[in-house]
């Protein structure tokens, strides 16, 4: 059984889901494959290898700086002279040695008719290849025009949610009919890892948009009676209104800044430092704070704004609806693998089914802060990484969070957290 005849199968079998299974076994695999059986199991197991190599160098789209590398791993996948991915009329990425000219008239004819394309070696400039498995225009026995060559050239459309995002090409001398197929297999799977770096593209964006809307959050009422705080305390108390809006700065630079979507609890705290002496010039007495914080904790990597909008919420909507004001309490503990981390108050607390309805709402209004907190860390950490509220109606509010200490995939985020 060939190479391509392989890889034809392994990949037709293993669409959708269940190919990202087997290329996880295949790193696996790949790395000790003298005792994996027969010929052709060896085969589908180095196969599985380069598509999960592949897979890595796809996921930036076709226009990516490191898309050449994938070309690398599709020419082995393929076992062909030579590959190339065209998109828009242009050779973004090849290896072997392609015709460039062959590759984008191949491609175009793939473009025209939006299925698989074969092309003779010597065939004429815009004499489009036949669509079929390896039944060909027969050609002269030379290179087509436009270079080196590597051959006749099978290609196959690379199709993304409906739309064309490129094409691959694969030459060999010549080209058969299980090679086309191939060609036809993995060029669907390229498509499947576009469209996984797609939605990974989305997810970022997401959290983006949720950070903006938190900030959004926290400006227009905050800031507002943060500024009148100062006023009230600039001919009366000129040291304190200076100290006040020293504070203010600090907690605006931290809360707009572009660093990076995560930060240190340490870095959280001191802008929560800076909210909590701001608030206080309005609540005066009536506000108390404790702070019981187990200094191996300061270090834990968190999402940025993830303890913030915590504290504001207990702020706005458990003390400043009580005449009485009240008292905050923020705890971080070190809880083996992770880092607990509570909020809690003595205010007004609220109905435990109206707090159900509000983390699975998307309408916009009050607690739009701990609602976005909760859908954040669900989509970080899984859908056990949440948060846990206790609360009802007269009885305070408790919010925690557990954040996993080992999180070296965002560790390099946290770089100038406090600038």
């Amino acid at each position: 059984m060939t190479d391509a005849v392989v890889l034809a199968a392994v990949l037709g079998v293993a669409g959708g889901a269940g190919l990202v299974i087997l290329l996880l076994l295949a790193r696996r695999l790949g790395r000790g494959g003298a005792d994996l059986g027969s010929d052709a199991e060896q085969a589908a197991h180095r196969t599985l290898h380069e598509a999960g190599l592949a897979a890595v160098h796809l996921r930036g789209g076709l226009g990516a700086d490191d898309v050449g590398r994938a070309a690398r791993h599709l020419r082995t996948l393929l076992g062909s002279a030579a590959v190339a991915l065209v998109q828009d009329g242009r050779v973004v990425a090849a290896d072997g040695p392609v015709d460039e000219a062959a590759a984008r008239r191949v491609a175009a004819r793939v473009v025209e008719t939006g299925r698989r394309q074969v092309l003779r070696a010597g065939d004429a400039a815009g004499a489009g290849g036949a669509d079929g498995d390896g039944a060909g225009v027969p050609g002269g026995g030379g290179p087509g025009a436009g270079g080196p060559g590597a051959g006749d050239a099978a290609a196959a459309p690379i199709v993304v949610d409906g739309a064309l995002a490129g094409v691959l090409v694969a030459f060999a001398a010549p080209v058969r009919a299980a090679l086309v197929r191939a060609v036809a297999e993995v060029a669907d799977w390229c498509a499947a890892q576009l469209a996984l770096g797609e939605l990974d593209a989305s997810r970022t964006a997401l959290a983006e948009a949720e950070l903006r809307a938190l900030r959004a959050q926290i400006s227009p009422h905050f800031i507002y009676n943060a500024l009148t705080a100062i006023a009230s305390f600039i001919t009366t108390d000129p040291a304190r209104a200076r100290e006040l809006v020293l504070e203010f700065a600090d907690f605006t630079r931290y809360s707009f800044r572009r660093q990076g979507e995560f930060t240190t609890l340490a870095e959280e705290l001191r802008s929560i430092h800076s909210y909590l002496e701001l608030e206080r010039s309005r609540f005066g007495d009536r506000l108390a704070v404790t702070l019981r914080i187990a200094p191996e904790t300061l270090s834990t990597v968190i999402p940025f704004l993830s303890v913030q909008p915590i504290v504001e919420n207990a702020v706005r909507h458990g003390l400043e609806p009580g005449e009485r004001g009240g008292g905050i309490r923020i705890e971080a503990r070190d809880d083996a693998t992770h880092t607990e981390i509570t909020v809690e108050d003595d205010g007004v607390g609220m109905d435990p089914e109206q707090l159900r309805a509000l983390l699975n709402t998307d309408a916009d209004g009050a607690h739009v802060g701990i609602r976005n907190v909760d859908t954040r860390l669900r989509q970080l950490y899984g859908p056990g990484g949440g948060l846990v509220v206790e609360t009802n109606t007269g009885a305070g509010t408790l919010v925690r969070m557990r954040i996993p200490k080992s999180q070296p995939q965002h560790a390099l985020d946290t770089a100038g957290a406090g600038a």
